[in-house]
C-alpha cells in the first residue's frame, strides 16, 4: 500500500507548500495530493486556498519521484474539456505521475460557487453529471470525440499535443452510489474519511461490480490524521481540534495504533491511503519518521 500526504494549500504563501512537497519526497512518501476548492470548505470566502492545478504544476517542477493528483477536482467547477487538457498536460510534463481524482462536491461546496458565479448541481443532477464529466474526459484523452450527453455536451477534440497516455482516473466519494460509479467508469474509487467498516463494505461493492463488467478498480482510502507521539498527546491535540471549533471525527492515535489501522485498511484492499497531516506543525515529519517505516516494515 502506498502512502501519500494532501498538501497544506489552505495558505497564502506558495513557498511553504513547496518546501512541504520537498520534504516529503524526501522522506520516501510515495504522492501529494490538492483539495480543489477556492476557499476551505465551510470558512469564509475570505480565506485563503491555492488553486490546485498550477499548485501541483510548481510541485511537479521541483519533484522527481512522488505522484501527484487532485483529491477531488469538483467536476463542476470546470468544464470536461478544460478538466481533459489540464490533466493531460500535468501527466505529460509530470513523466506520468498525475492521478485525477474527481468527484461533485458536497453542500459544503455551495458557497464557493455563489462567491465565484459558478452554477451549483442540484444533488440529483451531480452524479449524473460526474459520470458524462469522466466519460467525456476519458474519451478527449483517448483522442475520440464526446458525442455529448444530457449534462455535458459534445466536444469533437482532439487535445494537442496528443498525450501519449492517460491519467490514472479516480472517481472520490462516500456513497454506494459513487463506490458503484467509480467501478463501472472509473481506474480507482477514493474514499473520504470513511471508518474501517464502511471502507470494507465499499471495497467488496467495488470488486463486485468491476468483476461483473471485467474491469479491474483500485480502492484508496483518504482522511485527516492526528497522530500523537503518545496516546496522551493525540488527546490533547483533539481537544485543542474541539476548542478551536475544527472537525474532531478524524482518525486519532498513537504512532503505534495507527500502524495497526493502516495495516488494516491495506488487509481491506487499499492501494493507498492519503493522510492529511492534523494537529501540529511537525506532524509530516512524525509521519515520515516514525510511522512510515512501521507501515513499510508490514508490507
Amino acid at each position: 500500500m502506498k502512502i501519500g500526504l494532501v498538501l497544506p494549500t489552505s495558505t497564502t504563501d506558495p513557498h511553504r507548500v513547496l518546501g512541504f512537497a520537498r520534504r516529503a519526497e524526501e522522506l520516501g512518501f510515495d504522492g501529494l495530493f490538492a483539495f480543489d476548492h477556492f476557499f476551505p470548505p465551510g470558512a469564509p470566502p475570505d480565506r485563503p486556498s491555492l488553486e490546485a492545478y498550477t499548485t501541483l504544476a510548481a510541485v511537479a517542477s521541483i519533484t522527481s519521484r512522488v505522484a501527484i493528483g487532485t483529491l477531488v477536482t469538483r467536476a463542476s467547477l470546470r468544464s470536461a474539456g478544460i478538466i481533459a487538457k489540464q490533466a493531460v498536460a500535468l501527466h505529460d510534463s509530470s513523466g506520468g505521475r498525475f492521478v485525477l481524482g474527481i468527484g461533485t462536491g458536497d453542500a459544503l461546496s455551495r458557497a464557493e460557487h455563489a462567491a465565484f458565479g459558478l452554477p451549483y448541481l442540484a444533488p440529483g443532477v451531480r452524479r449524473r453529471h460526474l459520470v458524462e464529466t469522466v466519460r467525456a474526459v476519458r474519451a478527449l484523452v483517448q483522442g475520440e470525440p464526446w458525442d455529448g450527453g444530457d449534462h455535458v455536451p459534445a466536444m469533437s477534440g482532439p487535445l494537442r499535443p496528443r498525450p501519449s497516455d492517460g491519467p490514472r482516473v479516480w472517481i472520490g466519494g462516500a456513497s454506494e452510489g459513487t463506490a458503484v460509479a467509480a467501478a463501472q467508469e472509473a481506474d480507482g474509487w477514493n474514499g473520504w474519511g470513511l471508518p474501517l467498516g464502511t471502507f470494507v463494505r465499499r471495497v467488496a461493492l467495488i470488486r463486485e461490480e468491476a468483476k461483473r463488467g471485467g474491469r479491474l478498480v483500485e480502492a484508496t482510502w483518504g482522511g485527516a490524521l492526528v497522530l500523537g507521539e503518545d496516546l496522551g498527546e493525540a488527546g490533547r491535540l483533539l481537544q485543542g481540534r474541539a476548542e478551536r471549533g475544527i472537525a474532531t471525527d478524524v482518525w486519532a492515535g498513537d504512532i503505534e495504533s495507527a500502524a495497526a489501522w493502516l495495516e488494516g485498511l491495506r488487509a481491506a484492499g487499499a492501494t493507498w491511503a492519503i493522510l492529511l497531516p492534523a494537529g501540529a506543525p511537525d506532524r509530516m515529519e512524525l509521519i515520515g519518521e516514525r510511522l512510515l517505516p512501521l507501515v513499510r516494515a508490514g508490507t
